[in-house]
Parts: C-alpha cells; sequence; structure tokens
C-alpha cells in the first residue's frame, strides 16, 4: 500500500530535492516526487506525517489536507508545469487542458479556484505566462515576435497590451532595464 501527499509551493527542483531528503531521512521510499505530489511506497504513520510537515514548513513547503486546498493546488502546478516547464504550450484551449488533466468539469474548477485564491484561472495563466516572458526577455535568446509565438499570444501588440496591463512598463523598456543594469555592474 502506498501514500500520496500533496504539498504547497513545490515548483522546483529544488523543492524536490527537500522534499526526497526529508523521506531519505525517515527512512521513506517514494515512487515520485513531482511538483505538488509525493507518492510514497509504505503507509506512514500519524507521527511520521507531522515530521514530516513540520520540517517542510520550515522550509516554506505546506503540506495540504483538505481535497479543496489539494484541487486548487493541482490546478497551480498544471499551469506552472504547461508555461514554465515544458517546450510547447498545449494544442487545445487552456480550460480544455486544465480540465481533461483534472477530470472535472472546467466550471466547477474555475469557481473553486476563484473561491480559494481571490482570483480566476485565467488570470493566474496570464501572471505566469508574463514572469516567463520576463525570463525570457532577460535570456535575450528570443525576439519579441518569437516569444509571442512560444507562449500562443495572438499577436506581438496582444503580448505588449498584456505585458503593459500587468507590470506597468513596455516589454522593450523592460529589456532595456535589464540591459542598463547589466552595464552599472560592468562599470563597479
Amino acid at each position: 500500500m502506498s501514500t500520496k501527499l500533496f504539498i504547497k509551493y513545490m515548483v522546483s527542483l529544488r523543492c524536490k530535492m527537500m522534499v526526497k531528503e526529508e523521506l531519505s531521512k525517515l527512512g521513506l521510499h517514494y515512487v515520485y516526487v513531482d511538483l505538488g505530489t509525493v507518492e510514497i511506497l509504505e503507509d506512514i504513520t500519524e507521527k511520521q506525517k507531522g515530521i514530516i510537515k513540520k520540517n517542510l514548513m520550515q522550509s516554506g513547503l505546506e503540506m495540504l489536507d483538505d481535497k479543496k486546498s489539494i484541487l486548487i493546488e493541482k490546478i497551480k502546478n498544471i499551469i506552472i508545469e504547461m508555461i514554465h516547464h515544458s517546450d510547447h504550450l498545449p494544442k487545445e484551449n487552456y480550460s480544455a487542458y486544465i480540465s481533461n488533466k483534472l477530470g472535472y468539469d472546467y466550471t466547477y474548477l474555475a469557481n473553486a479556484f476563484s473561491e480559494m485564491t481571490g482570483t480566476t484561472i485565467q488570470h493566474f495563466i496570464i501572471i505566469n505566462k508574463i514572469e516567463k516572458v520576463k525570463e525570457l526577455l532577460i535570456y535575450d535568446e528570443l525576439t519579441l515576435s518569437e516569444i509571442s509565438y512560444k507562449l500562443g499570444y495572438s499577436s506581438v501588440a496582444h503580448l505588449s497590451n498584456q505585458f503593459k496591463k500587468i507590470t506597468g512598463l513596455t516589454a522593450t523598456f523592460y529589456k532595456q532595464l535589464k540591459n542598463k543594469r547589466k552595464k552599472n555592474l560592468e562599470d563597479l
């Protein structure tokens, strides 16, 4: 028999490594450790669960217990995975993609997400896409047109408008800020 744990804020490789380390300290074997989800080979005791919960909390991670919080975290992890950790965005629209991944009606997911987070799934997607745009602008390997295409925007103008609305800056100005900071560091 195995045990599944759901962990909030587990969004990076470093987080996965911290979780694996905590499991290892308790002599527990995992089937997998993925963004937000851990499957442990053994059944764990309440005491072990408490230790894991306490130690993860010290690392900024939080073990989830209630079903709605777990569902919201799964939605966030699907979006983060889709935008930040995959080379291609899904061909289907995001609502269908998320709904298919979780096996729930999108309206139910959207209502639960809004109720628990105070924002919409769509806004969460936009915020993450803009963060990815910032990252790609800083790397300076792609043009704005290529970034727009990569992230599924209908046009560069659409990306630019969304970027300005979220950050208050134009994408071009943001890129210039990065170059200016780099130059200032070189002058030190």
